[in-house]
């Protein structure tokens, strides 16, 4: 049941990089947003083999019309234009998630150029929440070696919500524990405060 991933910054070496990866350990399929020639340009530059990957270019998309009226039926509340759409799309974060939201790939990753809030944002737009939740938390996964053992910690949300309520902040820890369990961790949840004594300037 393999999977295709959106990477939606598909110049940026680090993200050849771990295309290469994926590609060589047959994980998944990376689909790489970006010019065909400056993808591959990039590519043999890193000395990374791709072939395999897929690579879209917003700016020759078969399917970018059917793209344009979906946005605009998705945003109409806001007014967009087919041109104001069109636009939108043109950039690579909103272009990817869109190749998401049509189910042409599974998931996205993004964020190695784009700030997180210009990959959260479209997101937020065009996917939503999940079903029963009333906000989107993020989460990293970090690994760490003590004693010689690996060990995992799921960090819950240090960059999204700056000022979450109660029930935010449960749903922020039950997703964060549940992305733990994903990654094959037994969670064990606890809860810290992001300032201590007035650091935070927030």
């Amino acid at each position: 049941d393999s999977k295709k991933i959106v990477f939606t910054e598909g110049t940026d070496p680090r993200i050849l990089e771990a295309a290469a990866e994926l590609l060589k350990d047959k994980i998944l399929t990376p689909v790489l947003v970006g010019n065909v020639e400056e993808v591959k340009a990039a590519a043999a530059e890193g000395g990374f083999v791709i072939d395999g990957a897929e690579i879209i270019d917003p700016a020759n998309y078969d399917k970018f019309d059917e793209m344009v009226a979906l946005l605009c039926e998705m945003r109409k509340k806001k007014g967009m234009t087919p041109e104001e759409a069109a636009k939108t799309l043109a950039a690579g974060n909103y272009f990817g998630t869109m190749l998401v939201k049509m189910g042409v790939a599974d998931s996205l990753l993004g964020g190695a150029t784009y700030s997180t809030a210009d990959t959260v944002r479209p997101a937020l737009q065009l996917i939503k929440t999940k079903p029963g939740y009333s906000i989107v938390g993020s989460a990293f996964i970090m690994v760490r070696t003590s004693n010689g053992t690996e060990e995992l910690l799921g960090m819950g949300d240090c960059a999204i919500n700056i000022m979450p309520t109660e029930d935010n902040i449960v749903e922020i820890a039950l997703e964060t524990a549940n992305t733990a369990k994903v990654f094959g961790m037994q969670p064990k949840v606890g809860l810290l405060s992001y300032s201590t004594k007035g650091s935070g300037k927030g």
